[in-house]
């Protein structure tokens, strides 16, 4: 069997988030960071997970013992992660909103969850992973809709580094619009 040890790939992803609907970079500035209206979520423990979780569901007639073909009936797309940096910024995405105030008086920063009617509308974000693709270049990928889906977890262990354990789930964007993209750099 061929391989080509240039398609390997190993190193660190960074997660950037921005509002959905935010700019996306040009492909052409995929050496550069995201730019104006994506944030850096900081270090991460543990990696960045893309999952795709497609399912198909199978063709089948009463003439064919075998299965005739399948189509295409759901497809789930995640993004796993423990954000390292435990800042309140990182937990309002990580909780899909709420508030973050400054109190200069007081020297404190605070969070609050929503808890209004409107917690049940959450605003969805856009997620942006910057890592490593074949031939040690970059690579970009792209969440377009997302919002964190799982259980938030952190924990303060006497042996353990806390992390925000999230898990963000993409969504249908426009039958025009994927809600994934990656971009590969293949410059000389």
């Amino acid at each position: 069997m061929a391989y080509s040890e240039t398609n390997l790939a190993l190193g660190p992803g960074e997660i950037y988030s921005g509002v959905f609907g935010v700019t996306e970079p040009a492909d052409t500035a995929i050496n550069s960071t995201p730019g104006v209206g994506w944030t850096s979520r900081g270090g991460t423990q543990d990696g960045v997970n893309l999952i795709v979780d497609q399912k198909y569901t199978a063709l089948e007639i009463d003439q064919a013992v075998d299965v005739v073909g399948r189509r295409l009936t759901s497809r789930d797309i995640q993004v796993e992660t423990n954000l390292a940096e435990l800042t309140l910024d990182n937990l309002k995405v990580a909780l899909n909103g709420g508030t973050v105030e400054v109190d200069e008086d007081s020297d404190t920063t605070s969070y609050e969850l929503d808890y209004a009617t409107s917690a049940t509308q959450p605003d969805h974000s856009a997620l942006l992973i910057d890592a490593f693709g074949p031939a040690s270049k970059r690579r970009r990928i792209i969440v377009r809709k997302t919002l964190s889906t799982d259980k938030v977890a952190f924990a303060y262990t006497k042996d353990k580094q806390s992390v925000y354990t999230v898990q963000f789930s993409a969504h249908y964007v426009t039958s025009s619009i994927s809600p994934l993209r990656i971009v590969d750099d293949t410059s000389a």
